[in-house]
């Protein structure tokens, strides 16, 4: 497999859930990482868990850029992998070998578009929100680390970059799991997710409906002219 194309590959874990870092590593021997993770253990912000978050993802590309990393890839503990193809994987290599203006490719995430590239197996997306694995180039992690908290929230401050050289694994093979989150900002929302199958599922529909936007839109138009002439008729 072509992890080994990963120069520092880490995973951020709250001291206090050696639960999740026994289930993540389960996850990472299953696809044959385990042997290269270095789990980062960090304490609770004791104020604000997004801060703490914001702070843990910078601590890991910190940390990366000092070994001289070209490449940092980043998990979060409640990473579940299903369907890892390694043949993706190798695809995916390959594109960041030779795709000289990548900045981020996500293993999974939610995006707010996306679209084909030359590689079936990479697409170019509209980042939305989720970074519970994804990998950044040493140029990109350098601008990130640069940042200051300012009461945004991790995957808000990457959504709001905008950029243009976004891109994710398709399909993705990375979710997060179902467990209750650590997030007490967020736990309405968390119960929520869960009730409708967990961010796993909402992360297949998402990418389902981004790659065939078009046919989805076309089939809604017909059924409101169909239904529109049945009523008018």
């Amino acid at each position: 497999m072509n992890w080994s194309y990963f120069d520092r590959i880490y995973c951020i874990s709250l001291k206090e859930r050696p639960d999740r870092r026994m289930e993540a590593r389960s996850q990472f021997h299953a696809v044959g990482l385990l042997p290269l993770v270095e789990f980062v253990i960090v304490e609770k912000h004791p104020v604000d868990c997004e801060q703490g978050i914001f702070e843990s993802h910078l601590l890991c590309m910190k940390k990366g850029l000092r070994s001289g990393a070209r490449n940092i890839m980043i998990f979060e503990d409640d990473i579940c992998f299903e369907r890892f193809a390694p043949h993706v994987l190798e695809s995916a290599v390959k594109f960041m070998k030779t795709d000289a203006h990548w900045k981020i490719l996500f293993l999974g995430c939610m995006v707010k578009g996306s679209r084909k590239t030359e590689n079936r197996s990479v697409l170019k997306v509209k980042f939305r929100s989720l970074c519970h694995a994804y990998v950044a180039n040493a140029d990109f992690a350098q601008h990130l680390v640069a940042k200051t908290w300012r009461k945004i929230p991790f995957d808000d401050m990457l959504r709001d970059l905008r950029d243009d050289h976004f891109y994710a694994v398709y399909p993705s093979f990375a979710f997060q799991g179902n467990a209750r989150s650590d997030n007490h900002r967020y736990l309405a929302l968390d119960r929520f997710r869960r009730l409708c199958g967990g961010l796993r599922r909402l992360q297949k529909i998402n990418e389902r409906f981004h790659m065939h936007k078009g046919i989805i839109v076309m089939i809604h138009v017909v059924f409101i002219f169909m239904l529109a002439a049945i009523l008018m008729g």
